[in-house]
């Protein structure tokens, strides 16, 4: 191997090395962040938020009360679907992705995460298994991400804890 290659080889393996370090100096500070907020730990309880995804929420929304309700954090993100309505008939379109695109993927993705762990678990009574069997699982991710920013809502307002029986899992039949 000429030596010229194997000092570039040395210089990029240095950069990964420092790049990595990098990495793991933000992965700290983002943990010692999320230990000490109260609000990001609450969220993070709902299925398909995690730790990147709490504080990036909390950190842009806060305690979620500059929205009315949670449809109105969700048609923030751009989870709800466009409407253009005329003459009185109301025609709902695909997802209007308007607002924040780097929450909306966090939600969409951690809800996808949640679609593919529990895929075996899903009924198709259910909420989610109808909407499976209607649509696709991108549409049911979707969905399920609104779900999830509506509840998002909902526990950063009234200060609570995620609880199953007063948010519906959208897996029960």
């Amino acid at each position: 191997m000429p030596d010229t290659f194997r000092q570039v080889l040395s210089r990029l393996y240095d950069h990964l090395t420092e790049l990595s370090e990098h990495i793991e100096q933000f992965d700290q500070s983002l943990k010692a962040h999320f230990k000490h907020c109260e609000l990001s730990q609450r969220i993070a309880s709902l299925p398909g938020i995690g730790l990147i995804s709490a504080t990036a929420i909390v950190g842009t929304i806060g305690d979620g009360s500059e929205f009315k309700n949670g449809r109105q954090l969700s048609a923030w993100l751009g989870l709800v679907p466009r409407q253009h309505s005329s003459g009185g008939k109301n025609i709902l379109l695909g997802m209007s992705k308007r607002g924040d695109a780097y929450l909306r993927t966090l939600l969409i993705h951690g809800a996808r995460s949640v679609l593919i762990a529990r895929s075996h678990q899903v009924p198709p009574e259910s909420w989610l298994g109808g909407l499976i069997n209607r649509r696709n699982k991108n549409v049911a991710a979707v969905a399920l991400a609104n779900k999830n920013a509506r509840t998002l809502w909902a526990m950063l307002t009234r200060g609570e804890d995620y609880n199953p029986k007063r948010y519906p899992d959208a897996f029960a039949g």
